[in-house]
């Protein structure tokens, strides 16, 4: 039977008289913020997810304005062609509407071959698409809106989890990137769904969801529907909020290819197995003569500091480890002491690669570097450059 995500937790009820109250305080408190989309039904989705707690909400934007920036998000749809593996065999699609309008997507989570995309693609480029994917459907949504002048701000959210086997669940790079595609979701894609269905989820999920359950907010799990194998129930909850012409008729609606098939295999992407012709090629790192080398001892930590003068610098870095295993994050502080991290301590378990990546450094303030040894018994030796570029 489909199950509605609950959580103990306590919402504070707000009225709607108060409710735009707060927003139009809230609108005047981030007046100075470049926003993506100044549209109140954008910038009320900080306040509805921080419970309309105007410092929290105000917070979290300012960290998320701060983030796009520093990883050039706005320009990500314009600049940056994605990896053609991931356009073949990322599982996730647009199909069609529901009835209110909002875009409708089909997630195969259990049909991708996680393993061959993971070892086809960096870390880095993986997220990336992530981000790039996202930037796309609001770009869509706000398209829509424009031409049909109606406010769409929300998707509606089909993750079909048939063939999802223990083999997936137990491949660690793949809960890590998972959870890691989460944070970064929900820290800056707020309020992003209408609603989430889950559908034939196995025995095996209940485990897989209560690891991904601490990252998203109440909002986003008081819209998930989790539904097993039984397709007449699953199919008449998602016939609730889509018109059957909108659904492939394997999920209960009428839309079929022209050759009819019932899947829509040429509008949905059902994932599939990646050819190992993508597979990255594997080779020992072998360090640069400009690189600088430094050891960790087990479990330790170092950080690297890094004062940016001039606002919008770059800041760039590569590195590689013959231990893999390492942790690599990027920060910088306020002058009230908090911490805003700006690339989140990613896990690199890749041995016989080199990673690479920029941002800008938006503010003239204190930056850090920090790599960390996730094994305690083990020391490792980190090969690095990193230099700052002036625009």
């Amino acid at each position: 039977m489909g199950k509605l995500v609950s959580s103990s937790s306590i919402k504070m009820v707000v009225s709607s008289e108060t409710r735009a109250g707060i927003l139009e305080q809230f609108k005047r408190n981030i007046a100075d913020c470049q926003l993506v989309d100044d549209n109140d039904d954008y910038v009320i989705k900080w306040l509805v997810v921080r419970n309309f707690d105007l410092v929290q909400a105000e917070k979290m934007l300012r960290r998320s304005v701060e983030w796009r920036r520093a990883n050039g998000v706005d320009e990500i749809l314009h600049q940056w062609s994605p990896p053609l593996v991931l356009v073949k065999y990322y599982p996730m699609s647009v199909i069609g509407n529901d009835k209110f309008s909002c875009p409708v997507l089909i997630a195969s989570f259990g049909k991708a071959d996680w393993r061959g995309i993971l070892q086809s693609v960096t870390k880095r480029d993986y997220l990336r698409y992530v981000i790039y994917m996202a930037e796309k459907n609001y770009a869509t949504m706000r398209k829509t809106s424009l031409l049909t002048g109606k406010s769409i701000a929300h998707q509606t959210f089909i993750i079909d989890l048939d063939g999802f086997s223990m083999r997936q669940r137990t491949y660690r790079p793949f809960r890590e990137i998972g959870i890691e595609g989460i944070k970064m979701s929900e820290a800056n894609y707020p309020e992003s769904f209408r609603r989430v269905f889950i559908i034939n989820a196995p025995k095996v999920f209940t485990f897989v969801f209560s690891m991904v359950k601490p990252f998203l907010h109440q909002v986003t799990l008081d819209k998930i529907s989790v539904f097993g194998f039984d397709k007449n129930e699953w199919s008449a909850a998602l016939l609730k909020e889509i018109d059957a012409d909108q659904l492939p008729v394997y999920y209960g609606g009428t839309m079929t290819d022209p050759d009819g098939d019932p899947k829509c295999s040429s509008k949905l992407c059902m994932g599939g197995q990646v050819p190992q012709s993508y597979y990255l090629k594997v080779m020992k790192p072998i360090p640069k003569s400009y690189m600088t080398s430094l050891k960790l001892s087990g479990g330790s930590k170092t950080k690297l500091e890094y004062k940016i003068i001039q606002a919008n610098s770059m800041l760039k870095w590569e590195f590689m480890t013959q231990e893999g295993d390492i942790d690599f994050g990027i920060h910088y502080m306020e002058k009230n002491g908090e911490r805003v991290d700006l690339v989140n301590n990613k896990r690199n378990e890749n041995n016989f690669t080199l990673e690479e990546g920029e941002i800008v450094c938006t503010r003239p303030v204190l930056y850090v570097v920090e790599f960390n040894s996730y094994n305690c018994l083990r020391s490792k030796e980190i090969w690095y450059r990193i230099i700052i570029d002036f625009p």
